[in-house]
Parts: C-alpha cells; sequence; structure tokens
C-alpha cells in the first residue's frame, strides 16, 4: 500500500492491513505472527488479503485451493465470494478442480494444451458440454446416481505440449477424430452460445445429444 502510494501514515496502515485480516476471516492480532504459526488455509487467507490491498477490481486466482483440505477449501471459497459480492470483484480464476469450478464461475472456459477448446455459461457447459474434452472431463467426476452408465474413456497419453500434433491438439486421443481433424486446427465458433473448436462440431458429425448418448 506504501509502494503504490495508497497510505503513507503508520497508523492508518496499521489499520488498514487489521480491516483487511478481518475482511478474510482472521483477527488484528494475526499481526503479530510469524508465517510458521498460520496453518495452510490461514496462509491463504492472507494470500487473498493480501491481492485485496490495492483495491483491485480483477484478481487472477491461480489453483488458490489446490493444497488445502475439502473443509478449508470450503472456507476460502465461500470468503472469496462473499468479497467478490461485497466488492464487486472479477475473477479469472484457473483450477482443474471441477466441483471448485462449478461453485465460483459464471463462465467457463475449458484448455487443452494451452488452447481454449469451449467457452460457456457455466450451467450449460455442465448440462451440455460441446467438446469431447469437455464431456470427458465430466465423464471423469464419480457420481453415485450414473454408476453403471457407459462412458467415453480418454485415451493414449497427453502429448508434449512443446510439440503439439498437427491440426486439433486433442486428436490423437479423440474417438470422434478424422482426417480433417489431424490437419487442420480448429476455430472456436458458436454453438448456441457456446463457442467451441471442433470439427466434429462444425460439420453436424457431433451434436449435443450424440455426446450425451457417449
Amino acid at each position: 500500500m506504501i509502494e503504490h502510494g495508497l497510505i503513507s501514515d503508520k497508523d492508518a496502515l496499521t489499520q488498514r492491513v487489521g480491516e483487511l485480516l478481518v475482511s478474510v476471516g482472521l483477527t488484528f492480532d494475526c499481526m503479530e505472527k510469524y508465517p510458521h504459526q498460520f496453518s495452510g488455509g490461514q496462509r491463504q487467507r492472507i494470500s487473498i488479503a493480501r491481492a485485496l490491498a490495492t483495491e483491485p477490481e480483477f484478481l487472477v486466482c491461480d489453483e488458490p485451493t489446490s493444497a488445502l483440505d475439502v473443509s478449508v477449501q470450503a472456507q476460502v471459497l465461500n470468503i472469496m465470494k462473499e468479497l467478490q459480492r461485497q466488492r464487486h470483484l472479477t475473477y479469472l480464476f484457473i483450477s482443474h478442480n471441477l466441483a471448485v469450478v462449478r461453485h465460483v464461475s459464471d463462465q467457463v472456459g475449458v484448455m487443452y494444451l494451452g488452447r481454449l477448446v469451449e467457452i460457456a455459461d457455466k450451467q450449460e457447459l455442465f448440462a451440455r458440454p460441446r467438446h469431447p474434452y469437455t464431456r470427458m472431463l465430466l465423464d471423469a467426476i464419480p457420481k453415485m446416481h450414473d454408476t453403471g452408465r457407459a462412458r467415453t474413456p480418454v485415451r493414449g497419453e497427453v502429448p508434449n505440449p512443446l510439440n503439439p500434433p498437427p491440426g486439433c491438439a486433442f486428436n490423437p486421443r479423440c474417438p470422434f477424430a478424422n482426417e480433417r481433424c489431424r490437419t487442420e486446427r480448429p476455430q472456436l465458433i458458436d454453438d448456441g452460445g457456446t463457442k467451441v473448436a471442433c470439427h466434429a462440431i462444425e460439420e453436424g458429425r457431433l451434436t449435443v445429444a450424440s455426446l450425451a448418448e457417449a
């Protein structure tokens, strides 16, 4: 805050730090503690407080809950959602945990080997995924009521991201790939409000209904 010229008075700085700590569920006396005295969840809350110090409107959150157990994850996510509501924040939330993504997101982008393959509103993406990779990701989530349902397994290994395959990067693992998929990189196209990079969707070889049956 001093570095950015927001506060210069020491007493005001102390008060501001205390307020930030309280906003993430900690207390004023945490200012007197050393890092090793905090739990993983408390350290993550402190990281959030530090990020809020300059009054940002946009925060990039890169795997903010990945090292935390489930109960602490829920606490941190609830704090983030409450801060978002209070401060009108926009988050770019990066995570491999689809349950977390579903809890915090309004719009979701799915990436494969560094490229977006699908962008959709949260409800639409989880209910009607377009891209085969998105569908396979969702199929990998255990669901009690779907026991025994046929799933399309992900085949093969993830290619080297430094030397991706030509065409669609997912083509070596995709059961719907054809020659075009192996030679021409698909671009994001609009499909009923969802943006998807898939030749099979574009050509009509693959529909939301056929994915649901896969």
